[in-house]
């Protein structure tokens, strides 16, 4: 069996090949049977969450992930995101790789992003805001860039100092990013704003978005959570990764849901609608797009199988 660990596990999914991976798994006949999602106390910090994700396609293969997110690991150096993912054999059940969760994850989401994009950003998109600076930002800037010709990076963050550290480590990359003080002027200037952050109060106002602007919120993971706001959702054609998880995890979703704001039917499709052919995503120049994603077991099977590929030596690097 093989164990992969953070670096083997990036090496293993270059990003054209892990958009292109999870765009075949929306299409395929990938089984994902509800989710558990537990949240965990830990006395004198915020409350941690641990996920079990499974999911298999018949015959091919079987995965499940087990990830721990513990929002305070920062104050001790340690990512906010540990866990591992384990892949097997869905022909004979035999165990086949254990995968690095959180390097998984985070290119997995980014990717997923990427190919919401495809559907849903203007084609001439050529600036790109990322607010947030955590471990998703490089990879999201990355992926993005995949899919989109895009030529201009900014990053905004509530501590300078992380976000002047990411743009050592984006510009490292051959992305040259700025960070920008000035927020709504940011967004106002923006083709795609991305957004990737543990906000309760939503960071990004609808009457900043520019006609044609798309915006991918890809933190605010618990219904509590929040990045976006009212008149962000009123002013967007909304899509999310799937509708069962968005309007159940997913604050941009259920807080307007519940409110009135959105209903089920204003959420245009999901992203299976959008490779399938479903729904054309983006319908005009000026169209606001908004997506949604809190992330499904597909999307890590894809991943995970691509990167036992890789390692295994089933595709050239």
């Amino acid at each position: 069996m093989l164990v992969l660990n953070e670096e083997q596990t990036r090496a293993a999914l270059p990003w054209g090949e892990l958009i292109e991976a999870i765009e075949q798994m929306f299409r395929s006949d990938c089984v994902m049977p509800v989710r558990h999602h537990h949240d965990m106390e830990v006395p004198g910090e915020a409350t941690a969450v641990m996920l079990l994700m499974p999911a298999w396609v018949p015959g091919d293969h079987i995965g499940v992930k087990i990830l721990n997110l513990f929002p305070d690991n920062h104050l001790r150096s340690l990512p906010t995101i540990i866990g591992r993912y384990l892949l097997s054999s869905g022909k004979t059940g035999e165990m086949l790789a254990i995968v690095e969760g959180g390097e998984l994850t985070a290119r997995r989401t980014a990717a997923t992003s990427a190919l919401a994009a495809r559907y849903l950003a203007s084609p001439h998109a050529e600036t790109m805001l990322m607010v947030g600076t955590g471990r998703l930002s490089l990879n999201l800037m990355q992926a993005h860039a995949i899919t989109r010709p895009l030529k201009r990076f900014s990053i905004w963050g509530r501590n300078r100092s992380k976000a002047e550290e990411t743009v050592g480590q984006a510009r490292a990359l051959g992305i040259d990013v700025l960070i920008v003080d000035d927020l709504a002027e940011a967004v106002r200037r923006a083709d795609i704003v991305s957004c990737a952050t543990l906000s309760s109060e939503p960071l990004i106002r609808g009457e900043w978005l520019k006609p044609g602007a798309h915006l991918d919120l890809v933190g605010a993971f618990k219904p509590s959570m929040r990045e976006s706001d009212d008149e962000a959702v009123r002013r967007s054609s909304v899509f999310v990764d799937t509708r069962a998880g968005a309007m159940k995890e997913g604050g941009d979703i259920v807080q307007p849901l519940q409110s009135g704001v959105l209903t089920r039917d204003d959420i245009k499709a999901e992203l299976a609608d959008l490779v399938h052919g479903r729904h054309p995503g983006r319908g005009g120049a000026d169209e606001i797009t908004l997506f949604k994603s809190v992330g499904a077991a597909l999307e890590d099977l894809a991943g995970a199988i691509l990167a036992y590929r890789h390692a295994s030596g089933q595709v050239s690097g």
